[in-house]
């Protein structure tokens, strides 16, 4: 998925939905030697793997998908006995969405609003929201705003109305960490970019920009272990061209990592200092690395219903990264790997993040492609007192896609999860195995004409 199943789950169906722009730092498609690009660790965009075949501007789209699918671990260790309870579930996903650009502006949005109903465990039947959008105007020939918003109301990952359409890979350092994947449960996500850039002159620029994140459970009792949490960060960079195609610059960012375990709250700020380099070998292709050092300020009240007591740490850690993306006519792929400091995703405080993500698409033939991703990541508290909470996820996911006729497709896949972490809610029964089909009819019209 990514499957970011998580996250990546959050970006939706957006990767079809939002062509890519000449500003797009995972997919340049213009002239280099012109308009200085954002390379992805300074804009912390995402890699949307979208075959340059699929690229459409000006329409509006809307649809509807049906899915069902068969997990061998709905509920993770939720049960008396901590047995892993299978499922059957059914759900429909209404879609609209639509993209408009000008010369100045490029803006889009798309909304699946869905429902989700279960064949043993009724009671946990969902009204689902997925929506996104995404807007950039060119407030001169140099000065370039941004913003975007993504939110999900839902009970699984898996509620989304595609999960090959969510695979995405970060480029940056940038982004929430969404790797504990809790099982069935109510929860709300959100996660919100802005961002200025002008180039001053030929081959220099500066931009600034700022995000939010809120993870958010109804229900605690259906997570035993895991815990709300919200983000909030800024950042700034400064990037110079050489040789039209090789990007070098800085990066200073700052974030405010809030968790709420048992009501009470845990703060960690981070500021790092990174340097970043990447090259465009050709107008489809990019490669990014960055470095630097991280500092984190963590304050960790006392747990009483965990036993732990209060706890502080002011540090320095290294930070990395390295991603590269190649976006051609019927194949493309990205791949990432990323050391820094993030939010828990759930757990009980800020953590160190190892996390690599790979994402390919092929397009066998007009009417058949396929899709293969998987991220693993291994998170570590930075408070010594919560290292029971380590762990590690793994996530795979592989998919075809046929389309029937001019409107309809059928979709098939498998999905695997295997997390291990000391949490009430996922040790016992640590694997999950998916299976799904979905069926959609999709309409899309031209704007403006």
């Amino acid at each position: 998925m990514r499957t970011r199943i998580y996250v990546g789950v959050i970006l939706l169906a957006a990767a079809p939905a939002w062509p890519q722009t000449a500003n797009s730092s995972s997919e340049p498609a213009v002239n280099v030697e012109d308009q200085m690009l954002v390379p992805a660790p300074a804009s912390g965009e995402a890699y949307p793997v979208a075959l340059s075949s699929e690229e459409r501007a000006n329409y509006l789209r809307y649809g509807v998908t049906f899915s069902t699918g068969y997990s061998d671990n709905l509920l993770g260790a939720a049960t008396p006995n901590g047995h892993a309870i299978s499922d059957f579930n059914y759900s429909v996903w209404p879609t609209i969405g639509f993209d408009k650009s000008t010369s100045r502006m490029h803006w889009g949005t798309t909304y699946a609003p869905g429902f989700t109903f279960y064949q043993r465990t009724s009671q946990r039947n969902e009204a689902d929201h997925n929506a996104l959008l995404r807007f950039e105007y060119r407030l001169s020939p140099h000065v370039t705003f941004s913003a975007r918003d993504s939110f999900q109301k839902s009970s699984s990952v898996f509620n989304q109305p595609t999960l090959a359409a969510a695979d995405v890979v970060p480029g940056g350092a940038q982004g929430p960490n969404v790797s504990v994947i809790a099982p069935l449960a109510n929860r709300l996500s959100n996660f919100g970019t802005v961002g200025l850039t002008y180039q001053y002159s030929a081959n220099d620029m500066i931009g600034t920009g700022g995000s939010f994140g809120t993870l958010h459970y109804a229900n605690t009792a259906q997570v035993s272990g895991l815990s709300d949490e919200s983000s909030q960060s800024g950042s700034a960079f400064y990037s110079h061209r050489m040789a039209n195609r090789h990007y070098f610059g800085a990066i200073y960012q700052y974030q405010r990592l809030m968790s709420y375990p048992s009501g009470l709250n845990s703060e960690t700020q981070t500021h790092a200092v990174l340097g970043f380099y990447t090259v465009y070998p050709s107008a489809r292709v990019s490669l990014s690395f960055f470095a630097g050092p991280q500092y984190a300020d963590m304050m960790q009240p006392a747990l009483p219903s965990f036993e732990l007591p209060a706890y502080t740490s002011r540090s320095w850690y290294p930070a990395a990264g390295a991603s590269v993306n190649w976006s051609g006519r019927f194949t493309a792929a990205a791949l990432s790997y990323s050391h820094t400091i993030r939010g828990g995703s759930g757990l009980m405080g800020a953590v160190r993040l190892d996390e690599a993500s790979a994402v390919t698409r092929v397009q066998f033939s007009p009417t058949l492609s396929g899709s293969l991703s998987g991220f693993y990541a291994n998170n570590n508290m930075l408070g010594v007192s919560l290292l029971s909470s380590n762990g590690h996820t793994f996530s795979g996911t592989a998919a075809v896609q046929r389309t029937l006729g001019e409107h309809f497709g059928v979709e098939l896949g498998y999905s695997r999860i295997h997390q291990t972490y000391n949490i009430p809610i996922l040790a016992a029964t640590p694997n999950t195995n998916r299976a799904f089909v979905s069926v959609s009819y999709n309409f899309s019209r031209p704007l403006g004409r």
